[in-house]
């Protein structure tokens, strides 16, 4: 007579894997309805509605007509120098102000880390607060500080024998660069900080023991070992530079002549868009603005995050 053994059953095991799997993806579906209604369905509307154009009909006494124009919206886009001029202006911005925006983040972040922890934490609250205000209250506050009438920094410089007009042509990307620093740099700064603290100590105290100095452990090990961390900040930076929006209107408000209604791409297409009705037009240098910012986005990222070479 022979015994079969019976091998234990592991449906039970499965299925709680897969209730457990199921629970945790349920976790993702408030993103993913967010994502597709607030950032799938505005890109599907504004890609449909820049293959129309809207034209007065009747010497505009007849209403309105929508005709299925194409690609022409585009086309008129890729040759509008006003808006490519305006991106150039936010190009170069940007290639400027990133690196030292990055290059601030990055050495406090080192001194942070470098400090003592009570240290460290009441600094990196102190850093952190003006990330915390509001963008336009930021900017509020900025153009109070910049105004030649009652802010502090006019008289100041006066006193020192410098002219300064903060919102002159040759100063104002300084100044819209110096309130953009002043935000960000403790945001770069935190995700700096947070991806140094996770690095293993014990790599700083064999490097101390063959030698090394500080500034040679901070250059050759933790600069290279945050790398996906500067990648993250700057890849976030090079959208935020390209989308630049509230800034440069406000500051149109103190200095129209310097700031013009196309300063920025997205000055540009607000402009198109409520200023002279434009909205198909808008819409496709919308889509046209969001294909820059993905491909300058996508190439950094293929260009900088690679493992570094042995």
């Amino acid at each position: 007579m022979t015994v079969v053994e019976q091998q234990p059953s592991r449906a039970p095991g499965l299925r709680w894997r897969r209730v457990m799997a199921l629970k945790g993806a349920s976790l993702t579906v408030p993103f993913f309805l967010g994502f597709g209604l607030f950032t799938v369905t505005p890109i599907v509307m504004a890609l449909r509605k820049s293959l129309y154009r809207e034209q007065s009909s009747g010497l505009g006494f007849g209403g309105k007509t929508v005709e299925f124009v194409g690609l022409d919206n585009f086309t008129k886009g890729l040759q509008d120098t006003h808006f490519w001029g305006a991106m150039g202006r936010v190009a170069l911005f940007g290639a400027i102000s990133i690196p030292l925006i990055q290059l601030a983040a990055v050495g406090l972040a080192l001194l942070l880390d470098a400090a003592s922890q009570r240290v460290a934490n009441r600094f990196r609250i102190a850093l952190l607060i003006p990330y915390m205000i509001p963008g336009i209250v930021a900017t509020l506050i900025w153009i109070y500080i910049y105004s030649p009438a009652v802010g502090p920094l006019t008289p100041f410089f006066k006193h020192l024998g410098i002219s300064a007009d903060f919102y002159s042509g040759s100063m104002i990307w300084i100044s819209i660069g110096n309130l953009i620093a002043w935000s960000s740099i403790g945001f770069n700064m935190l995700i700096v900080y947070s991806a140094l603290r996770a690095l293993p100590t014990e790599i700083y105290d064999s490097a101390r023991i063959d030698g090394a100095s500080e500034w040679r452990i901070a250059w050759s090990i933790k600069v290279p070992l945050i790398r996906r961390s500067l990648v993250l900040t700057s890849v976030l930076s090079i959208i935020g530079a390209l989308q630049i929006f509230s800034d440069p209107v406000l500051f149109r408000s103190m200095t129209p002549e310097t700031v013009t209604r196309d300063f920025t791409p997205i000055m540009d297409i607000y402009d198109w868009a409520f200023s002279q009705g434009e909205f198909n037009y808008a819409a496709a240098l919308s889509i046209i603005l969001a294909v820059v910012v993905g491909t300058t986005s996508a190439i950094f990222y293929r260009l900088t995050n690679k493992a570094p070479t042995s």
